[in-house]
């Protein structure tokens, strides 16, 4: 990456400029145009590099307190349109595949966003449903400690980058 890339991807993980052009001002910051700006992105998005760049909504500030990762044991070879039948569902803020455990089955996690806990219970049996799998439990958020996106080249020197 180049040192304008790098800037790039630092300014990004902050919040955007709020104001009518946030990509012209990210442009301005690291001396480059905007198309320049939007060029890159795309072009990393093309080289699955970058998965989007969106919003990151404060779920419990905005009322959706009862937050519950469901956990299931899919079939392996029903992960991925499990997976798709999951994310449809706009309640659905997440979803992951990580590998189960002789005592842990589960391998498909799911976060469930929801205002009470029935609701996001509720949620769950209908994804069940549609899915045809009942082997699922729901471990709800007691406490957040941190809600960060991830940064990167945090303490790196662009310079020795070339």
């Amino acid at each position: 990456m180049t040192t304008k890339e790098i800037s790039l991807i630092k300014l990004l993980q902050d919040d955007l400029p709020l104001c009518d052009q946030p990509f012209l001002e990210i442009a301005r910051k690291i001396g480059e145009t905007e198309e320049w700006v939007l060029q890159t992105l795309q072009d990393w998005q093309e080289k699955d590099i970058l998965r989007r760049v969106g919003a990151l909504l404060y779920h419990r500030k905005a009322g959706f307190v009862a937050n519950g990762m469901s956990v299931w044991a899919v079939p392996k070879d029903r992960v991925e349109t499990v997976a798709a039948t999951m994310l449809s569902f706009k309640q659905v803020g997440h979803c992951y595949e990580r590998p189960p455990f002789p005592d842990w089955p589960y391998n498909l996690y799911a976060m469930i966003h929801g205002q009470t806990r029935d609701q996001v219970k509720a949620i769950a049996r209908q994804i069940s449903a549609q899915i045809h799998i009942t082997d699922y439990d729901i471990l709800f958020t007691e406490r957040e400690f941190k809600k960060a996106s991830m940064t990167f080249f945090v303490n790196e020197d662009p310079t020795n980058w070339k």
